[in-house]
């Protein structure tokens, strides 16, 4: 009789689960993705059924058409100023940088359609807002075969914008307007967590999702330790409980991920790397381009997802640690830059990989990788995610900017650098570089050829200042920023971007035929000189041989040689400046 009741129970329970399982919504399945017009349009119509949600169109972007903000506030509160102040953590999730790589921008309508079907589901503490295409240019600029080597969807953007720029190298140089609008969006709202969503490729493997969080040694020690400790083995085990485990973004050591994986490094070109400038903790999610599209995207949901109930949980934390991160950077002095791998050091993951052989090509003739899905492994491998700095600088108390560099100045004020003015013209004796050495990219690269390699000479110099040039004091929040931005040897400086590459050029000369008597004067009132000029006519022997070299040797020794050549524009002073300014 017992076991009848049992068996009774049990089919009953059974049939319940058969009909509450049939009332479930069946998840759409995604093989497209919509044109701009139909994403713009479906975050329209959230706005007409709630008041929990807003769409701000910011500025404008290289194609003419604004930039879109959608927010969804559980308490109706959309200004950024005043949910600060009531301690509401800020998520941003850009969509579309990579327009070829859509899986975020059907992720997020698909978000936040759920979000305020259930407002239940809005977290109390978390704001989030979302930029639905970012390369609206891009976006536009739709076809089918420019992602050769990608699984879906049918038709996608295009990578370069307007300009033909990649978005995701434009956040120093800010060449096109989009990046300037998204630099008022994100220094606006001023989040505490960014998320930019893309597709990946590269390396056969069996994930769908990998993750880039901001490179732990570079991101503040405060800010760096939750998210390593606390926040990263959340996401993890929450993507893995819905069934899309992730692993850190596959970048193979060597040919193979079983040779390791190195962790990316996003320098301030990069989002990311611009975001952790400000104390922002960031996120590349990496969808797998060989996964279905379907599969791309809802594991992106997921992700998107579990990053707001984490934020929700660890509301108060984030905020705190912000707080603390920014207050310290006020104060920081020394800062690293230029970050290369350490090799020294990796730790160890689990990775589920496709064994990889060679074999022949049936195209060339030639040995060609190939990635046997048919074999699955998990093995223990390296994950080499330290970095260290070959680069250290003392940050100035003060830097002077003349105001005849407007294009920084522009770029610095929209980051909200705090600046003032000299109210009058005066001299001051300040601390000065000279570029001494740099190498310069062969080949364009995103519009420019930017400087590497960069090294530099102090000198103390008086110069005159005027009316009107810019005064940063350094005991701001965005300290990191000013500093990667305006010293030199920044791997992104404004230096390295050729916003000063006027002073590389010499404006004055001499002629051979009149500065020879010259030059021997000068010989002869500087023996120092004549002595080194004897000495590299020793041990140079082309040099001495260039009648040319010789003389412009004397010349660039000589007081007729213009100081301001290859002296950098922005001076230092050791201490917070006290004359008289005006904002």
């Amino acid at each position: 009789m017992k076991n009848k009741q049992l068996l009774l129970s049990f089919f009953f329970f059974l049939l319940f689960f058969q009909i509450a399982f049939s009332q479930m919504p069946a998840r759409k399945v995604f093989t497209t993705t919509p044109v701009y017009s139909e994403i713009i349009s479906s975050y329209e119509s959230l706005v007409k059924k709630s008041d929990k949600c807003r769409l701000f169109p910011y500025g404008t972007t290289d194609v003419g058409m604004p930039l879109h903000l959608f927010v969804i506030s559980k308490s109706k509160e959309f200004n950024p100023e005043t949910l600060h102040k009531e301690n509401k953590r800020i998520l941003l999730i850009n969509n579309g940088i990579h327009p070829g790589e859509p899986d975020g921008i059907d992720a997020s309508i698909e978000l936040v359609n759920n979000l305020l079907q259930d407002e239940k589901m809005i977290p109390d503490d978390v704001v989030i807002c979302v930029i639905p295409v970012y390369n609206i240019d891009g976006c536009l600029n739709r076809g089918k075969y420019s992602r050769a080597n990608q699984n879906g969807p049918e038709e996608y953007g295009f990578r370069g914008n307007a300009q033909n720029l990649d978005l995701n190298r434009d956040f120093i140089k800010m060449d096109s307007e989009n990046a300037k609008t998204f630099t008022t969006i994100f220094q606006e709202w001023k989040p505490d967590v960014f998320v930019d969503t893309h597709t990946s490729d590269g390396a056969d493997y069996q994930y769908v999702m990998t993750l880039i969080a901001t490179q732990r040694d570079k991101l503040h020690p405060l800010l760096s330790k939750y998210m390593t400790e606390e926040m990263l083995p959340q996401l993890y085990d929450k993507m893995k409980a819905c069934k899309y485990e992730m692993c850190p973004y596959v970048e193979p050591k060597d040919e193979t991920p079983e040779s390791g994986i190195v962790e990316f490094m996003e320098t301030p070109r990069f989002s990311s790397g611009y975001a952790s400038l400000f104390n922002c903790i960031s996120f590349i999610p990496e969808t797998h381009m060989w996964k279905s599209y379907n599969e791309r995207v809802w594991s992106t949901y997921e992700l998107l997802f579990s990053m707001i109930e984490v934020i929700q949980k660890d509301s108060k934390k984030i905020g705190q640690l912000k707080a603390d991160a920014d207050a310290q950077v006020r104060k920081q002095n020394q800062y690293a830059l230029n970050w290369e791998l350490d090799t020294t050091k990796f730790d160890s993951i689990d990775f589920k990989g496709y064994d990889a052989v060679h074999k022949t090509s049936t195209i060339t003739g030639l040995q060609r990788l190939f990635y046997d899905r048919t074999k699955r492994y998990t093995k223990r491998i390296r994950y080499y995610d330290h970095y260290k700095s070959s680069v250290v600088v003392k940050k100035a108390q003060t830097y002077i900017i003349p105001q005849a560099w407007e294009k920084v100045i522009e770029r610095l004020k929209v980051n909200g650098v705090e600046m003032q003015r000299l109210s009058k013209d005066t001299s001051l004796t300040c601390e000065v570089y000279y570029i001494t050495k740099y190498a310069t990219a062969k080949n364009p690269y995103e519009g420019r050829y930017p400087h590497h390699d960069i090294e530099v000479r102090k000198e103390k110099q008086t110069l005159n200042f005027y009316t009107g040039d810019y005064i940063i004091m350094t005991d701001q929040s965005c300290n990191r920023y000013v500093v990667e931005t305006l010293e030199p040897q920044g791997d992104d400086s404004f230096f390295a971007w050729n916003f000063f590459d006027a002073i590389l050029q010499q404006k004055e000369w001499f002629s051979d035929y009149i500065f020879e008597e010259k030059a021997e004067e000068i010989l002869k009132a500087n023996p120092k000189v004549k002595e080194e000029l004897e000495s590299k006519r020793k041990n140079d022997k082309a040099f001495a041989e260039n009648h040319q070299a010789q003389l412009s040797f004397i010349y660039k020794n000589s007081p007729y040689y213009e100081k301001s050549h290859n002296r950098y524009p922005v001076v230092r002073l050791n201490e917070y400046l006290k004359l008289p300014t005006i904002q």
